[in-house]
């Protein structure tokens, strides 16, 4: 069996190993990694023979830790990485390059059908009829985009949003509302299967799915680094915030993960907080004082107009797992403007938490 993971922030972790009698053998710990003093390596392969093959990657690595000679030093690794790459290879995760991408990058559409969009293309793509598809949006309408699981009424600010001719909608994943102006907010949309995250935990899988974007703003100048469980920050704040969506395939077989990210390039942080009810505990969580400081623009950072950002972002991913051009079926489209209908532009779907 072989798994592969890649360190948020490091190296790429490579693991070989067989199972006889329920249990771990022959392991291999290989990556492009750095790791002193030389038999540490096989002081983790050792740690990891005989291990029970349902532990989690927790126990594998804490099995690792208590194995490691004193003063060892690991740049780019980890023992949780080796736990995690230990856990794909059991669970015969695939890895990006398995793939043919398709990248769908087309003009305006309104919020709700954005929302549907999500849907349908994360549900082809379970379906196999689909291949893995990053989705770059393009924003018809300013809008408030709340988590699934938020109540609208404690969320939004309604007489704000209808002052500013904002419209509210809600997605399918969970997480918290987002504010997006056209011209000021970078969306993009991973629709994977399911096996591409085999063997990470939920958190896990943010970081992982993440892990090329963080890539394509250190190439911009920016360093950023995931912030559990779902933003992107700088030294100088928040830029983005993710959310997920797990979906099973027709007849239960092998499902998909919606995987989208929401950036600022720019704000107007007076209307966000017009519109949006920002509580003082969600700020103190954060750590700071105001909301306005809360988040720090790709503009300001970056000195980029938001098209370069976005080629540059896109020509990142294309440099590391190839990416063909492709566009929203035309039946993918119906469907989509079906489910606007009967439920993402209903009241009893936006209001479905009160």
């Amino acid at each position: 069996m072989h798994g592969e993971y890649k360190v948020p922030g490091g190296k790429l972790v490579v693991v070989d190993l067989d199972v006889e009698g329920g249990e771990l053998r022959r392991t291999r710990v290989a990556g492009d990694f750095f790791l002193e003093p030389d038999e540490a390596l096989e002081a983790i392969n050792g740690a990891l023979d005989g291990a029970p093959a349902d532990t989690d990657a927790a126990g594998l690595a804490a099995r690792v830790d208590a194995a490691l000679p004193e003063g060892t030093v690991m740049y780019g690794l980890t023992s949780e990485g080796i736990g995690v790459a230990v856990r794909r290879a059991l669970a015969h995760a695939t890895d990006w390059t398995d793939y043919d991408w398709q990248l769908v990058h087309e003009g305006p559409q309104p919020p709700a059908l954005h929302m549907a969009l999500d849907e349908v293309l994360t549900q082809e793509v379970a379906a196999g009829r689909r291949p893995p598809t990053l989705r770059v949006w393009e924003w018809g309408a300013p809008s408030v985009i709340i988590g699934s699981f938020q109540s609208l009424a404690n969320e939004v600010d309604a007489e704000g949003a209808a002052r500013h001719g904002i419209e509210v909608v809600r997605r399918i994943s969970g997480g918290g509302a987002m504010f997006v102006e056209p011209g000021n907010t970078i969306t993009y949309s991973l629709s994977v299967p399911d096996a591409l995250v085999q063997g990470l935990s939920f958190q896990d899988s943010y970081a992982y799915l993440d892990d090329w974007v963080l890539g394509a703003l250190a190439d911009m100048g920016i360093k950023a680094w995931y912030q559990p469980l779902n933003d992107i920050a700088t030294d100088a704040g928040k830029i983005a915030g993710a959310a997920q969506k797990r979906m099973v395939a027709p007849g239960g077989g092998p499902g998909a993960v919606l995987h989208h990210v929401t950036m600022s390039y720019d704000i107007d942080a007076d209307k966000m907080l017009d519109v949006l009810r920002i509580g003082k505990e969600k700020l103190s969580d954060k750590g700071t004082k105001s909301a306005k400081k809360r988040v720090d623009p790709l503009r300001r950072q970056t000195g980029l107009p938001r098209e370069a950002v976005i080629d540059r972002m896109i020509d990142s991913f294309r440099s590391r797992y190839s990416l063909a051009q492709g566009k929203v079926t035309e039946a993918e489209l119906a469907r989509a403007r079906d489910l606007v209908r009967t439920k993402f532009a209903t009241a009893e779907w936006t209001a479905r938490v009160p």
